[in-house]
C-alpha cells in the first residue's frame, strides 16, 4: 500500500509493470505489500480455519459423547481427527503467531514496513494457496486420513486400490492421494514459514529505530526473532521428510517401508526433529504478548526482563534436544531414554523463570482485570497446568504408560489451546485499536473469556482421567462399561460451551466493525513504541522515526518527560513506500497447480507441472524487473533522497 498524490501516479504507470496504487477496495488488499494488512489478513483467514478445525472437534466429540457412537464411520473420523490436528497445528495457531509478528514487528521497532515487503506478501499467499490445497483432497478421494504427524509406514503405505483421484482420461488413479495432499500441501505451507523467516531476522537486524539497542527491543519483538530464528532451521527438515514421504507414496521410494529395505522410526525422528522446536515455534510468540500485556495492566515494568529474554533464548535452543521423548516407547534403549528424559526435565527451568517472572509483574501491581489482561492470566494458569502435566511425560517409565492415551491430549491441549490460543485472543483484543482504530466491547470480551476457560477445562481437564484410565486416542468408538462414559460426556459438552464462546466473540467482531470510535494513539496507557502512531496505524507507520531511549520508552516519555509531543506534521506523499504488486499472488499460484501435477501421469502431469512452472516463473520475473517503489514527485524538505526509506539504526531522524 502507497500513499501518493495524482502526479506521482501517472509518471510512474510509464512502466508497464507499474500497478494501481488504490488504498480502497478488493484490489488494494489483493496487491497490497503493507505489513499491517498482511497481518491482519493471515488473522483472519487463520481465525477461518480456527471456525473449520473447531467444527472438526465438535465432530469428535459427538461422535465420542457415549460408547458405540455412529456419526461418522471410521474412516470418517480418521480423516476429521488428522484434519482438526493438521489444521490447528499449521493453519491455526502458527498463523495466528505470524498475524501478529507481521503487524507488530515493524511497529515496535520503529521501522516503516519489514525488510522485504513483496517477501511478505508472497508468504501469506503461499500460505493460503496451501490451507486450500489440503481442503480440496475432500473433492477428490478424501480428506488426509493417516493423523496430523504422519507416522510410517501406514500414512505411507502404497496399495494395489486406485484412489479415484483423476484429472483426465489418461490420468492414472494414484493410491493414498490422500497423504499426498498432507505431504505437498505442508511442503508449500513451508516455503510461506520460510520466507517470514528471513523477513523477520532481517527485520529485527537491520531496521530498528535509533538508539533501539537490543535491550530495549520490546519482548514480542525478541520473541518473533527467535520464532524466526528457529523457523529457518526447523522447515527444513521437515521438508526433508514431507518429501521422502511424497516419494514413497507416489513412486515407492523405500525410505520409510520396511518391507523395502527402509526405517519407520526415521520418519519419527526427522518428525519430531521439527516437531518439538515446532512445540515452541507456537507458543514463544503467546509468551511474548504476555510479557507486553502483563506489564500495561499492572502498570509495573516486566519484571526480570533480562531473564525474560534469556530464558526464551534459552528454550528455543534446548528445545531441539528433546525431540525423542515422543518416542521412548518406540524401543531407542537405556541411554537415549535417559538422555531425553534429563533434557525434557532440564527445559522446564526456562519456562518456569518465565512464569515467575510474570507471577511477579503483577505482584504488588496496581491490576486491571480488562479482558487482555484476563486472556493473558488465563495463559499463565492454563499453561502452567499444562507444563506440570508434560513433566510427568520426562519419566521414562510413565510417559511409556501413558503414550497414545488420552492423557496426552489433554496435555498438548492445555498447553497449546491453554497456552498459545489465549495469549492470541487476548492479543486480538489488546492490538485491535491500533489495527481498526476501535476497541472491542469490554462485557462481551470477558463473557467470551469466561465461556472459554469454562468450555476448555470442562473439554480438557477430564482427559487427564480419561486417560489415566486407560482411554486410546485415535479411536473412533469404544464399548460400554469401559469406565469413560461419564468423563466423555462431561468433556463433550465442554466442546459445545468452547463453540459458545467463539460465537460470542464473532458476535463481538461485528459490534466492533459496526461500532464508530475517535481513539487517542495510546487509549490503554501502554508502554511500547506502537502506541505513538495513531489509531489506526497509517500505511506509513511513522510521521518521524523515533529516537529510542529507555526499553519502556512511551511510558517515560509520557511519565517522565511530561507527555507525549505529536510530531511534526509531514506530508505523506513525501514518504517513500514500496509500491503494490500482483506477483507475489503470481508466484503463489504456480505451487499449488505443479503439486496437483504429482497426482496425475502423462499429458495431464506434464501440462500442469508446465503451468505450474510458468507462474512460478513468470512472477519471479515480473517481481525481479517490477519497481520496487514509486519515485516522489517532490523533493523532500530534508534534502534527502525521496528514495531513502528513512534513518537506519543509530541515525537520528
Amino acid at each position: 500500500m502507497t500513499v501518493v498524490d495524482d502526479r506521482r501516479a501517472s509518471r510512474t504507470r510509464r512502466s508497464v509493470f507499474a500497478r494501481p496504487t488504490a488504498t480502497t477496495g478488493w484490489r488494494s488488499w489483493v496487491t497490497t505489500v503493507d505489513h499491517k494488512r498482511i497481518g491482519i489478513m493471515y488473522g483472519v483467514a487463520s481465525l477461518a480455519f480456527f471456525a473449520v478445525g473447531g467444527l472438526e472437534a465438535l465432530l469428535i466429540r459427538v461422535q465420542l459423547a457415549g460408547p458405540n457412537g455412529s456419526l461418522v464411520t471410521a474412516d470418517q473420523y480418521n480423516q476429521i481427527f488428522t484434519m482438526h490436528g493438521l489444521t490447528m497445528v499449521f493453519f491455526v495457531v502458527m498463523p495466528l503467531g505470524a498475524a501478529f509478528m507481521n503487524f507488530l514487528l515493524p511497529l515496535q521497532i520503529g521501522a516503516r514496513d519489514v525488510a522485504f515487503p513483496r517477501l511478505n506478501a508472497l508468504s501469506w499467499w503461499v500460505f493460503l494457496a496451501s490451507g486450500i490445497f489440503v481442503y480440496s483432497a475432500v473433492l477428490f478421494d478424501g480428506l488426509p486420513n493417516g493423523s496430523w504427524v504422519g507416522y510410517s509406514p501406514l500414512a505411507g503405505t502404497v496399495g494395489p486400490d486406485p484412489a479415484g483421484l483423476t484429472f483426465g482420461a489418461d490420468s492414472a488413479a494414484i493410491h493414498q492421494s490422500r497423504m499426498l495432499f498432507y505431504s505437498l500441501g505442508l511442503q508449500i505451507a513451508g516455503v510461506a514459514s520460510l520466507a517470514s523467516a528471513v523477513n523477520f531476522i532481517t527485520t529485527t537486524l537491520n531496521m530498528r529505530a535509533p538508539g533501539m539497542t537490543l535491550m530495549r527491543m520490546p519482548t514480542f519483538a525478541w520473541m518473533t526473532f527467535v520464532t524466526a530464528a528457529m523457523l529457518l532451521f526447523a522447515m527444513p527438515i521437515l521438508g526433508i521428510a514431507l518429501w521422502q514421504m511424497m516419494f514413497q507414496v507416489r513412486w515407492a521410494a523405500p525410505f520409510y517401508d520396511p518391507t523395502n529395505g527402509g526405517d519407520p522410526v526415521l520418519w519419527q525422528h526427522m518428525f519430531w526433529l521439527f516437531g518439538h522446536p515446532e512445540v515452541y515455534i507456537m507458543i514463544l510468540p503467546a509468551f511474548g504478548i504476555v510479557s507486553e500485556i502483563l506489564p500495561v495492566f499492572s502498570r509495573k515494568p516486566l519484571f526480570g526482563y533480562s531473564a525474560v529474554v534469556f530464558s526464551g533464548i534459552a528454550i528455543a535452543f534446548m528445545g531441539w534436544g528433546v525431540w525423542a521423548h515422543h518416542m521412548f516407547a518406540t524401543g531407542l534403549g537405556p541411554v537415549a531414554d535417559a538422555a531425553f528424559g534429563i533434557s525434557s526435565m532440564v527445559i522446564a527451568v526456562p519456562t518456569g523463570i518465565k512464569i515467575f517472572n510474570w507471577m511477579g509483574t503483577m505482584w504488588g501491581g496496581q491490576i486491571r482485570f480488562t479482558t487482555p489482561m484476563l486472556f493473558s492470566i488465563g495463559l499463565v494458569s492454563m499453561f502452567t497446568i499444562g507444563g506440570l502435566s508434560g513433566v510427568t511425560h520426562a519419566l521414562v517409565p510413565s510417559d511409556t504408560q501413558q503414550h497414545d492415551t488420552y492423557y496426552i491430549v489433554a496435555h498438548f491441549h492445555y498447553v497449546l489451546f491453554g497456552g498459545a490460543l489465549f495469549a492470541l485472543f487476548g492479543a486480538i483484543y489488546y492490538w485491535a485499536p491500533k489495527a481498526f482504530g476501535r476497541m472491542f466491547d469490554e462485557r462481551i470480551g470477558k463473557v467470551h473469556f469466561v465461556l472459554m476457560l469454562i468450555g476448555f477445562n470442562l473439554t480438557f481437564g477430564p482427559m487427564h482421567l480419561l486417560g489415566l484410565n486407560g482411554m486410546p486416542r485415535r479411536y473412533y468408538t469404544y464399548a460400554d462399561g469401559m469406565g469413560w462414559n461419564t468423563w466423555n460426556l462431561v468433556s463433550s459438552s465442554g466442546a459445545f460451551v468452547i463453540a459458545l464462546s467463539f460465537l460470542v466473540f464473532l458476535y463481538g467482531c461485528w459490534r466492533l466493525r459496526r461500532s464508530e470510535q475517535d481513539l487517542p494513539p495510546d487509549p490503554w496507557d501502554a508502554r511500547t513504541i506502537e502506541w505513538l502512531t495513531p489509531c489506526p496505524a497509517p500505511a506509513h507507520n511513522f510521521d518521524t522515526i523515533p529516537f529510542v531511549s529507555e526499553r519502556d520508552e512511551v511510558w517515560y516519555r509520557k511519565h517522565r518527560d511530561g507527555g507525549l509531543e505529536p510530531p511534526d506534521p509531514v506530508d505523506p506523499s513525501t514518504i517513500h513506500m514500496p509500491s503494490p504488486s500482483w506477483f507475489p499472488l503470481v508466484l503463489s499460484l504456480g505451487l499449488p497447480v505443479a503439486a496437483y501435477g504429482v497426482f496425475t501421469e502423462g499429458a495431464a502431469q506434464v501440462a500442469l507441472f508446465v503451468v505450474g512452472g510458468m507462474l512460478v516463473t513468470g512472477g519471479m520475473l515480473g517481481w525481479a524487473v517490477e519497481p520496487s517503489s514509486e519515485p516522489s514527485a517532490e523533493p523532500d524538505p530534508a534534502g534527502r533522497s525521496t528514495d531513502d526509506p528513512g534513518p537506519r539504526a543509530g541515525e537520528r531522524s
